[in-house]
């Protein structure tokens, strides 16, 4: 079993991995990592050069690789969710946790990362946040198990959160 952790940047994923990796003694994989590992080059540039279409395909590629692994902790880019194929795959022998936060709490979370290319073009960074929220909110609310608010959380208690409902799923399943 998998645990898949889905959401917007700066909803806490990456942070939230790690510490469940130490709890459960998985693995990390982080799929933006992966595709940087692959592509040889960051992100932005992959964009740059070739488009979000290729680095759609990437992820793609890679979700449909992380469907057969065990005992990870899954940590997907935020942008996962918009092909539903990547949400079948991301599913398989998982559990998807959607982190959440305001749009306030992301912008201030993310105001610093440079890592990450513009997903809209001619918005402010406070308007583009709240409108690729709105267009992916009920792709991630179909593809999550369980929802988690971060916006007042710290790190360690969204994980203890998964911990437990992981162990809730461990009595029921």
């Amino acid at each position: 079993m998998n645990i898949v952790l889905i959401g917007y940047r700066g909803t806490g994923k990456s942070s939230v991995a790690r510490i469940l990796s130490k709890e459960f003694g998985f693995s990390v994989f982080d799929m933006d990592e992966e595709i940087v590992k692959r592509a040889s080059i960051p992100i932005s540039e992959i964009v740059e050069k070739f488009g979000w279409d290729k680095f759609r395909n990437l992820e793609s590629a890679i979700a449909e690789q992380v469907s057969n692994l065990d005992n990870y902790i899954i940590d997907t880019g935020g942008g996962v969710i918009l092909r539903d194929k990547n949400v079948a795959n991301l599913r398989k022998n998982s559990k998807v946790f959607w982190l959440k936060a305001g749009v306030a709490t992301i912008a201030e979370r993310i105001k610093h990362g440079t890592h990450r290319p513009s997903l809209t073009d001619e918005k402010t960074f406070i308007d583009e946040v709240e409108e690729v929220l709105m267009q992916r909110k009920e792709k991630y609310e179909k593809a999550a198990d369980y929802t988690i608010d971060t916006s007042k959380l710290s790190t360690v208690d969204v994980a203890k959160k998964i911990v437990s409902l992981m162990k809730q799923e461990e009595k029921h399943g």
